[in-house]
């Protein structure tokens, strides 16, 4: 279970750093990405973008 944790927790923070990237294709406005202003800095959690690049890279994975 801590596993998992560390890869989601990993995982949020390289999506974050390349969010301006993946915008260009859509990716960061999905139901369930969440964005909020608190203390005066933009927060993004992209939960959907997250499984579903996860997703993709685990059947890119199965394949290779």
């Amino acid at each position: 279970m801590i596993r998992w944790l560390i890869v989601v927790f990993l995982a949020l923070i390289l999506f974050n750093g390349l969010m301006p990237w993946l915008q260009k294709f859509g990716f960061g406005k999905l139901p369930g990405d969440f964005r909020f202003r608190l203390f005066g800095r933009e927060w993004f959690i992209p939960l959907t973008t997250t499984i579903l690049l996860s997703l993709l890279a685990a059947l890119i994975a199965r394949f290779i």
